[in-house]
């Protein structure tokens, strides 16, 4: 009894060494046989019977296996020992031989604990930290079965060591013996992740051995070697469904962009791991991950590319024509269109892609876009491109609930407001750059030509007030083609404010009409006042041609009694404001207002034969009706019963008013 108790204190004092110093322990263990190899030198020697013999022996086989669950480094070199002890217990004990780690891992031999005892529970994880020692505890026990079960936790937590994960041989355990689903999962993406971050990006045959190995530790070979689904498994994954393995394998995979390896196992295989409701979802997740992890806002370059090299992998599973595809596609080309600008939203901070996607308004940062790119109203079709694009690509608000089943009525009427937003913010930016050829263009031909009245908004009527309060300064950029219009610029932009006004009051909500015609009656009194100065600069003009310029003229001295005829204007004001059936008309009223200078010439002699046709005129009641009289009467007669009285427009008869 004696010996034994000496034995027993040596052995504890190596499992205590196995927690302070387990190179120490490793050593002791790999390099002793054990009782039978003593030599106590000069102080002579001690016989053993075979019964006490074989008790230390099996005392030993205990203590060692002990000392493999209190190593707590995690580390390849420790687990290397650890398996180092199981193989040199194995051999004392006559058992079945156990390979190194390396060759474990590349075989992955099943496990399976023995029917009549329940190794695998949560009294086991009791005694990893409880009675090593005990005769009780069947994790020492020096048989097969508690080799072999340590043997696969110690490949355990190799598996994990070795791929930037570290695990010692208790946290293997407690996975294997607690079961618990929450601590499983975190440590297994912890291992996906550190299999990302070390492993090459170019070896498939790594990211082969990866997934078997991801596999094997959820059922330790079990269900390949059974051939069913249907048994029980264990595993330090155990808890965890093999289709979550599988997802998160493929995310791997795609990111480190793998695509080949990933469409020949979840596409092409025969076997089909995932199915292909979760191929798709993974697939879109991974893409949108890339995505948002991108710094560069050009498609042709970093996670943009990545984006679109995934969606394009699996061809059968997301075709071209997938709504998810579509999406992913028009988020690709409206953050492509951006960065062809300068566009910072946060001082300091560079536009990235995942801002677009998660910004509450996205149409608003092309406002950004024209703030601070000068002149960039002028690419308005290329704006209007990736506003259709954001709305293609489900970034408004409505459509951040990620349904895809949004009614065509419903995107075609997104498409329409935002294409009118986008329109009213590059005329407002091309007034605030003092550009108002360019945002009454884009009124005239744009804003008040809309194909589809019925959809409202509150941008349109906006931009084209703004545009028909504009005042020409000396920063207003000149016109550079003024056609068939007046030749007097402060006349031109009057009518063209007029345009813009009317064009306003077409499309505005009812409420607002007051407001726009008081700026239209300021403005059209404005034109009035030119249109009067104008004729009175030609009149005297033509008075100077007549009367001193013309060689051989007369006597500017008129005989009393005798009134001239003066040449009737061409640009003749109405006592009442000009009518909305003017407004929408203003083109043919321009022609009436190009009077040269080069002409006056051949105006004062038409004037002169009016003077001696002018009784004959009078004589008959029927002088001569202008073009814009004509227009003028027909739009009072028209609007006069409906909103004509809202601009000052008087039910009178004109005929009998020339009469």
């Amino acid at each position: 009894m004696g010996t034994c108790l000496a034995w027993d204190y040596v052995l504890e004092w190596l499992l205590t060494q196995s927690s302070v110093s387990w190179k120490i322990a490793v050593k002791a263990f790999d390099q002793w046989d054990g009782p039978s190899d003593v030599d106590l030198g000069g102080y002579g020697s001690e016989w053993l019977d075979d019964e006490t013999q074989g008790l230390l022996e099996q005392k030993f086989a205990r203590a060692a296996l002990a000392s493999a669950y209190l190593i707590p480094e995690a580390s390849v070199d420790a687990l290397t020992g650890i398996n180092s002890i199981i193989t040199k217990i194995v051999s004392l004990l006559d058992l079945d031989h156990c390979p190194t780690l390396q060759v474990a891992s590349s075989l992955l031999s099943p496990f399976t604990q023995p029917e009549e005892q329940s190794l695998i529970s949560a009294k086991s994880a009791s005694l990893m930290r409880n009675g090593l020692l005990e005769e009780s505890n069947y994790l020492t026990a020096p048989n097969q079965t508690s080799t072999q079960l340590l043997h696969v936790l110690t490949l355990s937590a190799f598996i994990l060591t070795k791929a930037g994960a570290p695990c010692n041989v208790r946290r293997a355990g407690e996975l294997a013996f607690l079961q618990d689903e929450r601590e499983q999962k975190a440590e297994a993406l912890r291992l996906i992740h550190s299999l990302s971050v070390n492993g090459p990006k170019n070896d498939d045959k790594y990211w082969i051995r990866a997934r078997n190995e991801l596999l094997w530790l959820r059922d330790w070979g079990t269900e390949e070697a059974y051939g069913s689904t249907d048994i029980q498994i264990h595993g330090i994954f155990a808890r965890l469904k093999k289709d979550f393995l599988e997802t998160e394998c493929l995310k791997a995979f795609l990111a480190n962009t793998r695509y080949s390896l990933a469409r020949s196992i979840y596409e092409d295989s025969p076997e089909k791991p995932l199915s292909t409701d979760v191929l798709q979802d993974t697939v879109v997740a991974s893409a949108m991950e890339a995505y948002d992890n991108a710094s560069n806002p050009h498609r042709g370059r970093g996670g943009l590319l990545k984006c679109y090299d995934i969606i394009h992998t699996f061809p059968e599973t997301l075709a071209e024509s997938h709504p998810a595809s579509k999406r992913i596609e028009a988020l690709l080309r409206a953050t492509h269109g951006l960065s062809e600008y300068r566009l910072v939203l946060k001082k300091g901070e560079p536009f990235t892609p995942v801002v677009l996607r998660v910004h509450a308004d996205p149409v608003s940062i092309i406002e950004k876009v024209l703030e601070q790119n000068p002149k960039s109203y002028t690419n308005i079709q290329d704006l209007l491109d990736i506003g259709s694009n954001m709305v293609d690509a489900g970034l408004l608000t409505s459509d951040k609930s990620g349904d895809s089943k949004t009614s065509t009525n419903q995107t075609s009427d997104h498409h329409a407001v935002i294409c009118r937003r986008i329109t009213a913010m590059c005329v407002d930016a091309a007034l605030t750059e003092d550009d108002f050829e360019t945002a009454y263009s884009y009124v005239v031909n744009r804003v008040a030509s809309d194909p589809d009245p019925q959809v409202a908004d509150e941008y349109s009527w906006k931009a084209a007030l703004q545009a028909g309060k504009y005042r020409r300064t000396t920063r207003t950029v000149k016109p550079t083609h003024i056609g068939t219009a007046s030749g007097n610029l402060d006349i031109r932009h009057l009518e063209q404010r007029i345009e813009c006004l009317s064009a306003a009051v077409r499309i505005a909500p009812p409420a607002t009409l007051q407001e726009i015609l008081n700026v239209f009656r300021k403005c059209e009194e404005e034109l009035n006042a030119a249109i009067k100065a104008e004729e009175v600069q030609e009149s005297e003009w033509d008075d100077r041609g007549d009367q001193q310029a013309m060689p051989g003229a007369f006597s500017s001295t008129v005989p009393a009694g005798v009134g001239r005829s003066t040449p009737r204007s061409s640009r003749h004001v109405e006592a009442a404001p000009m009518s909305l059936f003017d407004l929408s008309r203003a083109s043919m009223a321009r022609t009436q207002y190009n009077l040269s200078a080069l002409s006056s010439l051949q105006r004062s002699g038409q004037s002169r034969a009016e003077v001696t046709k002018g009784g004959s005129d009078d004589a008959s009641g029927q002088p001569r009706v202008r073009k814009r009289d004509q227009l003028r009467e027909a739009a009072v007669g028209t609007l006069a019963s409906g909103v004509g009285w809202l601009i000052g427009a008087q039910p009178v008869d004109r005929g009998q008013e020339r009469e």
